[in-house]
Order: C-alpha cells, then sequence, then structure tokens
C-alpha cells in the first residue's frame, strides 16, 4: 500500500488502515469470484487501487454530492474512491450479481457507509447523479449514451460535473467516433510507474453528454 500513500500523503491513519483492508479483502474475494485475473492480483495496488484514484487527479467531489460507479466489478473505481472521498455518496452498479455481492460485502467489513450497491445495467438505473465514474467498460461511442440522462440538474449546469472515463492508448479515434467535447488527463504526469505512461482519465462534461443523448433519443 505504500505506493497510494506516497502519491496520496494526505491520508488520514483511518484511510490508511481502510485502504489496506480492502486490500485483504479483495484478494480474499478474488480467490471465490475472480474480480481481476488471478495472475495480477500482486499489482492490485499499483494497477487497481492506484489507477482508480487517479480520477481524483482530475477531479475533487464535493462533499455531499453523487458519484455512480457503472461495471463496478469488485468495486473499482468505486471503493478506493469512496475511502478518498468519505463525505461522498458513491452507488456502485454492476449485472453480475456475485461481483455485487463481493461489493457489498467489502464496503460492509470496512464500514462504508457512504457506498451502496446493486446489480443492475446502467440503462436500468433511475436516480439521478451528479457525477458517472467508470474503468474502460466499452468504447465511449457505446458507453456515454447509457448515463446520458443520469445526471442531477445541478451536474448539468456545471462545467466540472460529468463522466470521468479511465481508459488506455491511444484516443483519438474513439474520441472522434463519439462526437463528443473531452477533456483527457494524462495521469503520466502524476504517477511515474511504467503502468501509466499511456493510461488516461477522459472527461465529459454532463451538459455535453445530454445534449448528445437528446439527439441520439430524437434520431
Amino acid at each position: 500500500m505504500e505506493i497510494l500513500f506516497r502519491y496520496f500523503p494526505d491520508l488520514t491513519p483511518r484511510q490508511q488502515e481502510q485502504f489496506r483492508q480492502l486490500a485483504t479483502e479483495f484478494r480474499g474475494w478474488n480467490e471465490r469470484v475472480n474480480l481481476i485475473a488471478r495472475s495480477d492480483v500482486d499489482n492490485l495496488a499499483e494497477r487497481h487501487l492506484l489507477h482508480s484514484l487517479g480520477i481524483a487527479k482530475a477531479v475533487q467531489f464535493e462533499p455531499g454530492s453523487s458519484v455512480l460507479d457503472v461495471g463496478t466489478g469488485g468495486g473499482l473505481p468505486g471503493l478506493p474512491l469512496a475511502i478518498l472521498f468519505p463525505e461522498v455518496e458513491f452507488h456502485l452498479i454492476d449485472s453480475i450479481g456475485k461481483k455485487i455481492k463481493a461489493v457489498q460485502d467489502m464496503a460492509h467489513t470496512l464500514r462504508l457507509h457512504n457506498v451502496t450497491a446493486e446489480q443492475v445495467r446502467a440503462e436500468q438505473v433511475r436516480t439521478k447523479f451528479d457525477y458517472v465514474v467508470s474503468r474502460a467498460v466499452t468504447r465511449l461511442a457505446n458507453f456515454h449514451p447509457w448515463i446520458a440522462q443520469r445526471y442531477t440538474a445541478t451536474a448539468t449546469a456545471s462545467p466540472t460535473h460529468g463522466l470521468y472515463y479511465l481508459k488506455g492508448g491511444d484516443l483519438t479515434e474513439e474520441l472522434a467516433e463519439s462526437g463528443l467535447v473531452a477533456t483527457v488527463t494524462e495521469l503520466a504526469d502524476f504517477f511515474k510507474e511504467e503502468f501509466f505512461e499511456t493510461k488516461k482519465v477522459v472527461f465529459v462534461p454532463a451538459n455535453n453528454a445530454l445534449a448528445r443523448g437528446k439527439r441520439t433519443n430524437n434520431v
């Protein structure tokens, strides 16, 4: 966990303990459910927990705001972000029930009272949120219509609220295909490990996604 504490030196002792506990619980669940490739468990801190926290290098969620994590899998990026932002409400969703069970158990064990988890598809969610986060569920052109209508009125009026999408590689073609105006944060500017050389956070403002969603629905 030292890599997390080095890049996030302001973590409280309670948060540090929660990250250690999350790593332990995650490994235990991974033996049963295969949340990530078992061959990659040794890289959990760097390639999964720290990668999830890369979103915090692109945005600081306001206390009292709400975040939807779509396709959370084993709770990434939602659980690490919930530890980092204890005054923010996180709702983690995935279509696979056994993964949601793991997420619910980990949140309970870590006493993350700001986390709820549900087995549901993004298109079926009716609650509104200030932010949406995800780790590369699919191409942006496929993903954004699922969440375009999921924003609160506050989010659509804010230039910093919207989708924060963890992606990798050359995104030129994918962003052009989406037709969305997006801002890209290079995680290599913050994290020096080789893994992050091509890793990015793509930000699509809520009002951008909403406008695109309305056009799509009118076709």
